[in-house]
């Protein structure tokens, strides 16, 4: 253990990043819980990846034009999961699992003769939280205050299609950012642990959990030099299992 690593330079514009990713997947992985399609964002984060990848393939690696592409993917993705839904809804679920396996193997064979095909996409997967910095959450903050205030002002009135595309752009944010295990467990894993709780008290500690997990995560990446971004997902997964053991039991069925 080494006390002496910490360097808050470093975590502090990688938390800051955590915030934003927070802020609209804590209240959009309520929305998926409700919704029953756990793991719709896997795929369109699976996606947006795989729109990184084209472009990296198309020798675009940097800039704006990439998160055009990871955008432009993970929109078409939405639009696609929209016409799965209405055609077969009994199977939408295993119909998001098809397109994250498609995705994410069209992203190993893009990579298969790129010398640095691995290390590229275990960045994708795992991200690199902890080398982050502020210039780079301009455009990102910008974003997630416009779809923050459009999954809150609009709630449970988002149809079909409007839950996917601001899922689709909320993915987009924060999948180069955080990568994509953190943008899965960033939705799913607060979500879980708040679901037994009363609905009022839901959403606030859903963020606490996020923030506390992060904020735990972060530290110890530096203190022991362990991946960062698996950090936080242990971090955020304990701190929801504690938080669902201390809430109430489930009512009987």
């Amino acid at each position: 253990m080494n006390t002496d690593a910490i360097d808050l330079s470093i975590i502090a514009p990688a938390f800051a990043a955590g915030l934003l990713v927070l802020a609209t997947h804590v209240p959009l992985g309520a929305q998926v819980l409700k919704r029953g399609i756990v793991f719709i964002d896997l795929a369109i984060a699976q996606i947006a990846a795989l729109g990184v990848i084209v472009a990296g393939f198309a020798g675009i690696e940097q800039g704006w034009p990439v998160q055009l592409a990871a955008g432009a993917a993970a929109v078409l993705g939405a639009f696609l999961l929209t016409w799965t839904e209405q055609r077969w809804p009994d199977v939408q679920e295993a119909q998001i699992g098809a397109l994250f396996v498609l995705a994410a193997t069209g992203g190993l064979l893009l990579l298969a003769h790129n010398p640095h095909g691995g290390e590229h996409l275990r960045d994708l997967l795992a991200g690199q939280i902890l080398w982050v910095r502020y210039e780079q959450l301009g455009v990102p903050l910008i974003a997630t205050i416009v779809i923050a205030a459009a999954i809150f002002l609009c709630k449970d009135r988002l149809g079909r299609l409007a839950f996917y595309l601001l899922f689709a752009l909320a993915v987009t944010v924060s999948v180069q950012l955080v990568g994509v295990y953190l943008v899965f467990a960033s939705l799913i894993v607060p979500a879980l642990g708040v679901r037994n709780h009363p609905e009022r008290r839901r959403l606030p500690l859903a963020y606490a959990i996020g923030m506390a997990g992060y904020a735990l995560g972060l530290l110890l990446s530096m203190v022991f030099d362990l991946p960062s971004g698996a950090l936080v997902v242990w971090c955020l997964a304990l701190l929801a299992v504690a938080a669902h053991a201390l809430g109430p039991a489930r009512p009987a069925p």
